[in-house]
């Protein structure tokens, strides 16, 4: 086997590591057994933690995935700006009803997830920033509403409990041009 075959074989068992890592993380939280992950990814437990020396690192990998999902799933070309805003917003809602166990599990003493923490707020931040601009421009929504503004409505809306479209149509309403 060539040096190339090997390094594409690490990439997808990496790749298949990671993508077991989010469903059983998904299923069963993050403190599902590694086990578990190794064997949904059809490697060996050597082979996982070769990728992922521990469990904090997979968490990483997984939620670092999970946010350039996100920001993925923003339609910066959309031709409803404020739609497109909106309807990223319901996936920022879910996203942090879903993800916020395997987020809060990496909090730890030293504070060393806060420098992770600040590059993932940063880029929903910047993604929310460049929809809301769009859908300003467009006259969909009031110019003195914040990326900010609508983060934290989301998070409160993620976090109460309450039926999030709705509850995210009322926010859409309120931050409405008029």
């Amino acid at each position: 086997m060539t040096a190339r075959a090997r390094r594409s074989d690490a990439r997808d068992n990496q790749a298949l590591v990671l993508a077991a890592a989010k469903e059983v993380f998904a299923e069963d939280g993050p403190d599902a057994p590694l086990d578990r992950v190794a064997r949904r990814a059809g490697v060996g437990n050597a082979t996982m933690y070769r990728h992922f020396p521990n469990r904090r690192e997979l968490v990483v990998a997984v939620y670092a995935d999970e946010v350039a999902e996100l920001r993925s799933r923003a339609d910066l070309d959309a031709d409803n700006p404020g739609e497109a805003l909106f309807a990223w917003l319901g996936l920022f809602v879910e996203h942090v009803r879903t993800k916020r166990a395997l987020a809060l599990s990496l909090a730890d003493p030293a504070g060393e997830h806060e420098s992770l923490f600040a590059g993932w707020h940063a880029a929903m931040t910047t993604t929310a920033a460049a929809l809301l601009g769009r859908a300003r421009a467009a006259g969909a929504v009031a110019p003195d509403v914040t990326e900010l503004d609508l983060l934290l409505l989301a998070t409160g809306i993620a976090l109460s409990g309450g039926e999030p479209g709705r509850l995210l149509a009322l926010v859409r309403r309120g931050a409405a041009a008029h």
